[in-house]
């Protein structure tokens, strides 16, 4: 009965989620405060449906539903509509709230198509501790901020292009300030580093007591140091050799790019993380 209740309101979350889109979409085609605010209350009833999911989950399970691909996804969407919803009130960024949303209906879609995997989840329920848990919390909430730190430097490129074709319309000032979406994709960036560090650091020493066997120079390690160095390089650019403008965007932007390959095929590949995928 638990589950079944589950399924249906999994169903019409992913159905509120797509119309609070669409509407997003709306009011940035073409300036709609109406669609705006019926979105973004859209938007926080879906948050509080995937809380509710979420607590059931957990309920249900009774642990903290992030050692599956499958929850992990869940739980990376969950983070990028609180993380939206937070902005939205704080800096009143409309179209900082529709890029990121975009990025999590994908997620979301991906989370209800993809298959349940069992053996997955067997796996993960004799490898649980609370060592493990942290270390994967802390990677899914590092993902968040960088991939807030994208949407930030992907307005920026558009907004730069935009001044260069010198395209002087209102959704041009909607966008922000270059200045601030800068600023901003940096600090999203400082956040994400040590909650990365902090997660490698728990991941190798959960592999250690966990998994000697497991070599150093597995794909999913070597991956996310990758991540970690790049995204520090990122930050010591900017603050010691003083870059800035649409390089810094262009590499934000190229950084990305890897956070998905390192959390969707990394994850695939790898014998560390052989449950979670």
């Amino acid at each position: 009965m638990l589950e079944q209740g589950m399924i249906r309101l999994h169903e019409l979350m992913i159905i509120l989620y797509a119309v609070s889109v669409l509407l997003y979409f709306l009011d940035f085609v073409q300036k709609n405060q109406r669609a705006n605010r019926i979105a973004f209350w859209i938007l926080t009833l879906v948050w509080s449906l995937q809380t509710i999911f979420l607590g059931l989950y957990m309920y249900n399970t009774g642990r903290f539903p992030v050692l599956t691909l499958f929850e992990g996804l869940y739980f990376y969407a969950w983070v990028l509509v609180t993380f939206s919803l937070v902005l939205n009130k704080l800096l009143r960024m409309d179209f900082t709230v529709f890029f990121t949303n975009v990025i999590g209906f994908m997620i979301m879609t991906i989370h209800t198509f993809a298959p349940v995997q069992v053996e997955s989840q067997a796996a993960a329920e004799k490898l649980v501790s609370e060592l493990l848990l942290l270390h994967i919390t802390t990677a899914i909430l590092s993902y968040g901020a960088f991939s807030l730190s994208f949407i930030f430097s992907a307005l920026y490129l558009l907004q730069y292009r935009l001044l260069k074709m010198k395209k002087w319309n209102e959704r041009l000032w909607r966008l922000g300030d270059l200045g601030q979406l800068e600023k901003l994709s940096v600090i999203w960036n400082a956040i994400g580093v040590p909650l990365l560090l902090l997660s490698l650091i728990l991941g190798l020493v959960w592999k250690t007591i966990k998994l000697p066997d497991v070599s150093w120079f597995d794909l999913k390690i070597v991956t996310s140091f990758v991540l970690l160095f790049i995204y520090s390089a990122f930050l010591y650019v900017k603050v010691r050799k003083g870059v800035s403008g649409k390089t810094l965007a262009s590499i934000n932007a190229a950084a990305f790019l890897i956070i998905l390959m390192n959390f969707f095929l990394g994850s695939r590949l790898s014998t560390f993380h052989f449950w979670y995928s």
